[in-house]
């Protein structure tokens, strides 16, 4: 029976190939083993072998054409056999007549459209995903907190949606029956879409649904494409062998030899004019030169993982007797397994690689690095810790020198608006706050108004909501300025990605005892490293220095915070 040849995956990213030569013809006799073609990958241009004895009925693909995985490239069975059947029945053959001139009919068969009908009579409101945030897409039901048939109220909270700042309640602000649910738990909806339907029971919701330009989400069906993954098998034995470089062998024959340290002169190949092909190698065992030829590798059984650590753990000792006594090297096997495990992305990282991607690859990023002395600082905070009501971090101190630098430097405290530049005269200073999920940024506003208690206060309650979820909108909208601190956990120095609309960053580096030189001699100190990311359209590098100039003397004279 005619055996159909279709186009083999050969890498992992492969999707389609490209048959650079055929080496055979319709017509031509071949046997397993020989080389039918030369296929280009997205890797490398790589040896297509046969697995089949016959004679080569069909070539569907040209040379220097592409070819999608898993599509029919030739036929191969007995002489003179109909191979058609064989190509209808996996889907290749060329459409027939008929089937194109039936297809428009089918589509032609639906009745003429009916007419419109006045959604404003239906007693139903549709429930549509609301914008929840200003850089919102989409949202996520987590929770339903009612059923289809359920009663609700104007003020009932029906569901829990995560955006990519929080999870928040959706208010339905309709009194009537739940009569339909549009989104699974679990799933997203975009702005916008149809989440749930309210209204009056036993309501025909159909032309709602049908309208509005947003369509009831549908079930997908998501098809997994199995892939079959070989089994790597570790090098038993590295021996020094002859050349073997002359002998007539495929590429893959050729990697399996050397893989297990087998010279290809002691191997007979089985192919035309005796080419050792993939069977010749599997079959080859020491001592019997001639079971190439007569092996049959389609009639073994594939061990398990368990059963080949065990067969080759047993074939390691016997050779590492014979590697003793030969004096040749030996390297213990070692098979192991690759594991990894997928998650969806949440809404939270959408969100965060987006608004990244495009501001590292849009703003024009520069970097300007100083080194403080904090000797004066930390000083400084365990006095004020000793009469303040909160506790004062070293980022407080960090955020409040930031606030007094930006008024002096306001080119520093601006955003780009494309046709303008906007120069705030207020100080919304944000504060990077790392979350399971990702990264959210609350702001501290009128930051150089604020007393360094007033400061700690709010810093530590929004880290508290942020882990929570709580954060609103109104916390981490409006940001001047950005500070990204990761001193607590021993960084020495970073970079940050502005986070837009704001023009720079201060990445803040934790505080290293080091040697420094003061007064002519080198005495030990306590020396904390920032970097300012700035966007070159709006700060120049002279603006950049003056600015992290001024924050370096404020930290390192502290009592010019509290003036």
């Amino acid at each position: 029976m005619a055996e159909v040849i279709k186009m083999p995956k050969m890498s992992d990213t492969m999707t389609e190939g490209v048959l650079a030569k055929w080496h055979k013809k319709v017509g031509d006799k071949i046997k397993s083993g020989d080389l039918l073609a030369e296929v280009e990958t997205d890797k490398a241009t790589m040896d297509f072998e046969s697995y089949q004895d016959g004679t080569i009925l069909f070539i569907g693909a040209e040379e220097g054409k592409a070819v999608p995985v898993d599509a029919v490239i030739a036929v191969i069975g007995k002489e003179g056999e109909d191979y058609k059947t064989a190509l209808s029945e996996n889907g290749a053959a060329a459409a027939q007549p008929e089937t194109k001139t039936e297809a428009p009919k089918i589509e032609e068969k639906p009745a003429a459209p009916t007419a419109k009908v006045d959604l404003s009579s239906i007693p139903a409101t549709v429930i549509r995903m609301p914008l929840l945030s200003d850089t919102m897409t989409e949202g996520t039901i987590e929770k339903w907190n009612f059923k289809v048939g359920d009663k609700v109220k104007a003020d009932d909270s029906i569901a829990d949606v995560a955006t990519d700042k929080a999870t928040m309640e959706v208010v339905g602000y309709e009194e009537g029956t739940l009569l339909y649910i549009g989104v699974k738990e679990g799933e997203a909806a975009a702005v916008n879409g149809i989440i749930a339907i309210i209204g009056k029971e036993g309501t025909d919701i159909t032309p709602l649904l049908q309208d509005g330009g947003t369509d009831a989400p549908s079930a997908e069906t998501k098809t997994e494409e199995a892939e079959n993954t070989p089994v790597k098998e570790a090098s038993a034995e590295i021996a020094l062998t002859a050349d073997d470089s002359r002998i007539k062998a495929s590429p893959l024959a050729r990697k399996i030899a050397k893989d297990k340290g087998i010279n290809l002169n002691d191997l007979k190949g089985s192919a035309e004019g005796g080419r050792i092909v993939k069977k010749d190698v599997e079959a080859f065992t020491p001592g019997s030169k001639s079971a190439a030829a007569t092996a049959t590798p389609e009639s073994a059984e594939i061990p398990s993982i368990k059963e080949a650590q065990e067969a080759i753990a047993t074939s390691a000792t016997a050779k590492e007797g014979m590697a003793k006594a030969q004096g040749t090297i030996t390297i213990a096997p070692y098979i192991g397994e690759e594991k990894f495990t997928e998650k969806p992305v949440t809404q939270m990282r959408k969100v965060i690689a987006k608004r990244l991607a495009e501001s590292l690859f849009t703003a024009p990023h520069f970097f300007v690095t100083v080194s403080i002395d904090m000797d004066a600082a930390m000083i400084a905070r365990t006095k004020m810790n000793e009469v303040s009501p909160v506790k004062i971090s070293f980022n407080d101190l960090v955020v409040k020198a930031c606030a007094a630098a930006l008024k002096q430097h306001p080119a520093v405290n601006s955003s780009w608006l494309g046709d303008k530049i906007r120069y705030n005269e207020h100080v919304n200073i944000g504060i990077a706050v790392a979350v399971d999920e990702g990264l959210l940024v609350p702001v501290v506003r009128f930051a150089d108004g604020k007393s360094l208690s007033r400061i700690s206060a709010e810093v530590k309650d929004f880290a508290k909501k942020a882990k929570d979820k709580k954060l609103q909108p109104s916390d981490w909208e409006g940001s001047t300025f950005t500070i990204s601190n990761l001193g607590m956990f021993g960084v020495d120095d970073f970079t940050a990605i502005i986070n837009p609309p704001d023009s720079c960053i201060l990445a803040v580096a934790g505080i290293q005892q080091v040697p420094v030189v003061k007064n002519g001699a080198v005495v030990p100190g306590n020396v904390m490293k920032v970097t300012l990311s700035a966007d070159h359209r709006v700060v120049d590098g002279a603006t950049a220095a003056a600015f992290l100039n001024t924050v370096k003397s404020l930290l390192e004279e502290p009592v010019r915070l509290l003036i």
